[in-house]
């Protein structure tokens, strides 16, 4: 990739590597780091080298003359912080890109549209569905919506409009996506608000990695952060009954809308917290929420944890030890690092994979399957 901002925008950190390069750097910096556990190879899982973001935001910039006249621009933050724009960005799906200029274009002409727009929101999909979400420091009438219905047209988009306290959508908040996992097809739908993994070809490997590296099992699934059911809905074709929980009411909305789009029914997903359901499932707390679900009608062999940056608490990282198998995504190799200290203890780790959704900058993100010790 070739972007005329590398060394300029911040985004991408890496910019004096090529892709390979910056690959190896990362993929030795994480052998190195996690050393003291495995020497086994890792699996490595590569990004496309440009293209490949379904997701990003830009602020918009207001550039004023002497003549009072403005322009506006997207624009990212330099190395010093300082603003910085762009008319362009490499990393951004095609779709994405060829909608950017176009879409500023006929913003810019309509003063509704353009007033105190501070920020704009991409999320694409396989199926070429986008979502953009305006970001506003106004609120929004009615005016804007007749406006905006127009430029979803002419763009052929689906836009959102955010100020404070306000959400205004215009035809849809969700985006629809179709996935093809070990030759099979899996449809979702997304709300805008959940989350929502970035870079779409690193995480249908990802979760081909997961699918090809555990046995099917006549036991059950526990699965904590389960998001909109991106790993959730393809695993429950190898186990006999999944429990998955999520704290976002957007995210398990959209995950019980996934499992009727692929007639899965051996899903039952909770929304809470997975310190809640630890405290559910030990007894040590009832919860309105789990009085349809029974927990000891599970009998459970594997637990799947996808956690934030700030990795395992205490009390979930003592309760996946007690399963025979754990399946561990991770965004965030220092605390990954840190909760295995405990993990293997009483697992050992059978495979170990990077994944590089986000390439060009230092982050890396790491999958890793443990079996219990006899």
């Amino acid at each position: 990739m070739n972007c005329e901002y590398f060394g300029k925008c911040a985004s991408c950190t890496l910019y004096d590597k090529n892709y390979e390069e910056q690959l190896d750097f990362k993929i030795q910096r994480e052998k190195e780091r996690f050393s003291n556990f495995t020497s086994m190879d890792f699996d490595i899982i590569k990004s496309e080298d440009k293209a490949f973001r379904n997701r990003a935001e830009f602020r918009i910039w207001w550039e004023n003359d002497e003549n009072g006249n403005h322009t506006i621009s997207y624009a990212m933050n330099d190395f010093n912080k300082n603003i910085l724009e762009i008319d362009s960005c490499q990393i951004v799906s095609p779709h994405i890109q060829e909608v950017m200029p176009k879409l500023l274009e006929l913003i810019s002409k309509e003063k509704e549209l353009e007033d105190k727009l501070f920020a704009v929101e991409f999320l694409g999909s396989t199926t070429n569905d986008l979502l953009v979400t305006l970001i506003y420091h106004r609120k929004l009438g009615e005016a804007w919506n007749i406006l905006a219905k127009e430029l979803e047209s002419k763009v052929n988009i689906k836009i959102i409009g955010r100020s404070r306290k306000q959400k205004q959508i215009i035809s849809e908040d969700l985006i629809s996506e179709k996935l093809n996992i070990n030759n099979k097809d899996y449809n979702f739908e997304y709300q805008e608000g959940g989350f929502t993994q970035p870079n779409t070809n690193v995480n249908i490997h990802m979760i081909e990695w997961v699918l090809n590296n555990i046995q099917d099992s006549s036991k059950d699934l526990c699965e904590l952060y389960c998001g909109g059911g991106n790993f959730t809905i393809p695993l429950s074709t190898k186990f006999n009954k999944v429990l998955a929980t999520e704290i976002s009411k957007t995210s398990i909305k959209s995950a019980r809308r996934n499992c009727e789009l692929n007639n899965i029914s051996n899903i039952d997903f909770i929304r809470m917290s997975a310190e809640e359901f630890v405290q559910g499932l030990q007894g040590v707390r009832t919860f309105e929420r789990l009085k349809d679900i029974n927990l000891k009608d599970y009998n459970f062999d594997t637990i799947f944890m996808d956690p934030p940056r700030a990795g395992l608490d205490d009390i979930t990282r003592a309760l996946a030890k007690d399963f025979e198998q754990i399946i561990y995504i991770s965004c965030n190799p220092e605390t990954l690092h840190r909760d295995l200290h405990e993990l293997v203890k009483t697992h050992e780790i059978v495979n170990f994979a990077l994944f590089d959704q986000f390439a060009y900058t230092n982050h890396i993100e790491s999958g890793i399957i443990l079996k219990k010790t006899r």
